[in-house]
Parts: structure tokens; C-alpha cells; sequence
């Protein structure tokens, strides 16, 4: 009896005992937490440990749960939003745009050149570089001429390319280094002439012939324009980036700076589209690492609407006869995306005008048939005939869209392609009843860094003048609901990594942002304006507002 007695004392002690406590690296409380989780639910407090939630919810709960953390943050009502996850843009371009002539928001031409002139008397460069221009946006709304460049520097390289990256201007000592004359054999694109002579205009395809002249970066500059590019977008909140074009020794750089704790930005990384990345690539598979996933192919199908490059089924409105251009066959498109088919990665294709996205849609659709959660996506999807629309789907078939896209385009577009063809561009609410899934990034440094713009644009389709009154194609805005979901948790499906990332759920990487105001009831024409308190990648807090 006295054994039974002692039995039962010993288990009684045990079960009083408490369960030993679990010591975190970082619980934020008294917040209100948007987790973008499948309910669009709220929560007060989370909890971090080794870069990922381990709990989150209220702050009663929180209590309930037997945690201790080296350091606790009260939010005092801040409010916290997963990581923004920009779908498209060039983070390793805009860092490189750091060291070259910035050429955004020039009214005229003769700006460009002042701009070019004080930018060569700081740094003197032996080979000039820039980009940023757009002749949309001056009073004489036409390609300039390389006349005055010439007489500023005869002997000195200038090239300097258009803000869509699909023209350039370039001096004649260019031309001469690149080998490029009146007889210059070329396809998809344009090296203009006027009277048998070179302007100095190129489109597209032949702007390959003077960027393969480019002095080679060393790798210090480099590694200086991919830091100076993760400070850039921390500031805004963006914790995974998806660098639409990167070449085999990029990326490389990329994982040894991310391996060594140096670049914490998380990159989801498109292969540009040549035979030695296809052959290394395509041969390796994918290459995932925490901060690191390579298995997408960048693809153009066409060029952009602001150079008249994008491939339309009828011609523009505003030129007689002209089409635009694919920048790549039929049959290399087709042989390039059947050898992506045979393999996991993801084609991933620039596609703007309604017969580019036919192209694309249709190879996509015919390959992809038998197959099932491929994700391929089309980069821009900016003109669709809305015969069109319907090829797009939830399973294999993604659009990925920049909504600043449509209201930097809004002044001009309508005069480019016609009041009938403008019905099917820019229709993200199109586009995402037909998917279900809508991925969402800025495409900078053709647009600009900051993804507040990106939300405003797909929620108001105004600038940031209020204009126009009522919205650019109105009935095609987004909720914010459906614009938050497609700069986080739509974004991570785009990338195969909805199960790590994109929502604040248990399990899930840590990557969160602060903000002072609330994104979600904020009046709609303060968003612009709105700044981020502090970013968090995997539970590390890597910027905080001064």
C-alpha cells in the first residue's frame, strides 16, 4: 500500500510539474497583423525562433503559451504585413543603374544631355552609359537623334537606353565600336536610318550588338550594385525579389554573397534566356537554397509599347503599316519552351502586345496539356484580344503584372493602339477572374522601386496627381485585398513557394513589415506617400526607418 501511495505522490508531482518553456529569438505583441493565411485572418502577436513563426495569433493566446524570448518588441499598434514580394523587376540591373547616368524623369532631350554631361564631368567614364529616358514624356514626342552627342563627345562611347530597356540612343564612336553600319544585317527590331545615314537609334534586337561592347563590371562593382540594390528594397519593405533576366556568373555571385551572410535578400532568379545558361541549367536543375531559387527561364517574345516594339495582330493606330516586331521565331520560341516542358523549370515569357501574348498563350497551352501545376507564366500580359483571356488558368498558365505599368502608359496608350484594343490592356480584374491568381511587381528601374505605387496603381489606376478622376479603365482595378495577395501570397505561388513564404503562418519564414498606418482603411490618395517603420527578413530586422 505504502508503494501505491508513493507511485501515485511521484505521478502527481510529475503532471504538476510545468512543461518546460520554449525560449524564442523575437515575439512582436500588441500589433494588428495582416496574415494573408486563406481566411484573410488578423492576429496580435508572433512569435520567431530560427527565422520562422512559431506562433501567431492573439494576444491571450500568447499568454496561454509557456514562451520567453530574448527580445520583445511592442508594436503599440503598428501594423504588420508578410514581406513584399516583387514578381518582376531587375534587382541587379537597379543596382548597376547606381553607377550609370539615371535618366528618369528627364522633360527633353536637351536634359538628357546636361544631365549626361554633368554625370561624365564627376566620374569620367571611358565608355557612358545611362538609361531612364522616355520621349513620351517630352514636348517633342520623337526618337532624338545621336547629332548633339556626337559633337559632345566624338570620341568618347555613349549609349544610353530608353526607360523600357527596349531602345537606345547611341553616339557614332559607339556605333563605330560596335561594328554597326548602314549595312548591318539584324531581325526583330530596328537600326534606324534616315536618308542612308544612322541616327543612332536602335530597337531591340541590335541594341545586343553595343551592350556586348560594354566595359565587363569587376567583381567589386558588382558586389557593390547588388548590396546598394538590397538597401534600396529593404527600405521599401520587399523581402524576395524576382530578378526577371540574370546570367550563370550573377547568380553564382549572388549565392556566395548570400551564403556568406552579406546579402540576406531573398531571389527568386530567371535564367536569361541564352545556350550556355540553358545547357548549364536546364542540365543541373533546380537550385534552391534558404535565400536562393533558380528555376525559371527568361523569355521575350516581343519588345514594349512606348518604342512601338510590342508585336500587335493589327497595325498601331498612330503608325501606318507597322506591327511591331516578334524578337525571337515562332519555332525558336516553340523549341525553346519544349526543351523547359521536358524539365522543371518554368518558363517565364515577356509578352505586350495582343498577338505576342497569342504566341505565347497558344505554345503554352498546346505544351502544357497533359501536364499539370506547371506555373508558367506571361511577364505583362499588357494587351490581350479578349478572344484571348481564356488561355489563361489557374493550374499551368499565370499572369504576372505591373500595375504602374497602366498608369504610366494611360496618357499615350489609347493613341497607340485604338479605343477597341485599349479594352483588352491593362485588365488585371480580367486577367485574375481567368487565373485566380494574379502575380504582382513593379518591373523597376523601368518603374519605380517603390511598392506602395504598386498598390496604389492597382487599386485607384490614377498618378499620383489624382489623375484621372475616375480611374484609368476603372472597372479593371483590383480590391486591396486582391493587390495585397498578389504582392505576397500570389507572388509566392508564381514561385513555387506559397508552403515558405507570402502569408505570416506557422512554419513560414519570418519575413514581415511594420508600417504606421494601415495599408487596408488608409484614404487611397495617402498611399503613395506611405513608408515603411521596419523590415524583417527571417526574423532579422534588416531595416529600420530613421
Amino acid at each position: 500500500m505504502k508503494k501505491l501511495l508513493l507511485l501515485f505522490a511521484i505521478i502527481g508531482a510529475v503532471s504538476c510539474q510545468e512543461e518546460p518553456q520554449i525560449t524564442a529569438d523575437l515575439i512582436i505583441e500588441n500589433a494588428k497583423i495582416y496574415t494573408v493565411d486563406d481566411q484573410f485572418s488578423m492576429a496580435t502577436a508572433l512569435v520567431v525562433k530560427e527565422g520562422k513563426i512559431i506562433f501567431i495569433g492573439t494576444q491571450e493566446e500568447l499568454k496561454s503559451q509557456n514562451l520567453k524570448a530574448s527580445k520583445t518588441i511592442d508594436a503599440t499598434g503598428k501594423f504588420v504585413y508578410p514581406g513584399w514580394i516583387d514578381a518582376h523587376c531587375h534587382f541587379y540591373r537597379l543596382g548597376q543603374q547606381e553607377q550609370r547616368v539615371d535618366l528618369v524623369g528627364t522633360e527633353s532631350y536637351q536634359e538628357v544631355l546636361d544631365k549626361i554631361q554633368k554625370f561624365q564631368k564627376a566620374n569620367n567614364k571611358t565608355f557612358i552609359i545611362g538609361r531612364g529616358w522616355d520621349q513620351n514624356d517630352w514636348d517633342v514626342k520623337e526618337y532624338p537623334t545621336n547629332k548633339e552627342l556626337n559633337e559632345l563627345f566624338p570620341e568618347t562611347p555613349v549609349a544610353i537606353t530608353r526607360i523600357d530597356g527596349h531602345a537606345m540612343v547611341v553616339n557614332d564612336a559607339a556605333l563605330k565600336l560596335a561594328h554597326i553600319d548602314v549595312n548591318t544585317v539584324f531581325s526583330g527590331g530596328d537600326i534606324e536610318q534616315k536618308k542612308g545615314k544612322l541616327t543612332g537609334i536602335l530597337v531591340d534586337n541590335p541594341m545586343k550588338l553595343v551592350r556586348d561592347i560594354f566595359p565587363v563590371a569587376s567583381v567589386e562593382e558588382d558586389i557593390e550594385a547588388l548590396m546598394d540594390a538590397q538597401d534600396i528594397n529593404f527600405s521599401y519593405g520587399i523581402t524576395t525579389v524576382d530578378d526577371a533576366g540574370l546570367m550563370r556568373s550573377t547568380i553564382e555571385l549572388i549565392d556566395s554573397l548570400q551564403q556568406d551572410g552579406a546579402l540576406k535578400m531573398k531571389i527568386y532568379a530567371m535564367i536569361t534566356n541564352t545556350p550556355e545558361n540553358l545547357d548549364h541549367y536546364l542540365k543541373k536543375g533546380i537550385v534552391k537554397t534558404d535565400r536562393l531559387n533558380v528555376r525559371s527561364v527568361k523569355f521575350y517574345a516581343d519588345g514594349a509599347l512606348g518604342s512601338r516594339g510590342a508585336a500587335m495582330k493589327q497595325p498601331y493606330t498612330d503608325k501606318h503599316n507597322h506591327f511591331g516586331t516578334l524578337l525571337s521565331s515562332i519555332e525558336d520560341l516553340e523549341g525553346v519552351a519544349k526543351r523547359i516542358a521536358a524539365t522543371a523549370y518554368q518558363m517565364n515569357t515577356h509578352a505586350i502586345g495582343d498577338s505576342a501574348n497569342y504566341v505565347v498563350l497558344t505554345t503554352y497551352k498546346e505544351l502544357l496539356s497533359d501536364q499539370k501545376d506547371r506555373r508558367w507564366r506571361v511577364e505583362h500580359a499588357q494587351i490581350v484580344d479578349p478572344a484571348d483571356f481564356h488561355l489563361f488558368d489557374e493550374d499551368n498558365i499565370i499572369p504576372s503584372v505591373q500595375p504602374t505599368h497602366a498608369t504610366s502608359d494611360m496618357y499615350w496608350a489609347r493613341d497607340r493602339i485604338g479605343e477597341e484594343r485599349i479594352k483588352g490592356a491593362y485588365a488585371y480584374k480580367k486577367l485574375l477572374q481567368e487565373s485566380k491568381m494574379l502575380a504582382l511587381g513593379t518591373d523597376y528601374p523601368i518603374e519605380q522601386v517603390n511598392p506602395f505605387l504598386t498598390f496604389y496603381a492597382a487599386v485607384a489606376r490614377k498618378d499620383t496627381s489624382g489623375y484621372p478622376d475616375d480611374g484609368f479603365r476603372a472597372d479593371q482595378a483590383l480590391s486591396r485585398e486582391e493587390a495585397l495577395r498578389g504582392m505576397t501570397i500570389w507572388a509566392a505561388f508564381s514561385n513555387f513557394e506559397e508552403h515558405e513564404k507570402g502569408s505570416l503562418e506557422i512554419g513560414k519564414a519570418a519575413d514581415f513589415i511594420l508600417l504606421d498606418q494601415d495599408i487596408m482603411t488608409v484614404p487611397i490618395d495617402q498611399i503613395p506617400n506611405m513608408q515603411v517603420s521596419a523590415t524583417y527578413s527571417n526574423g532579422e530586422l534588416v531595416y529600420i526607418s530613421k
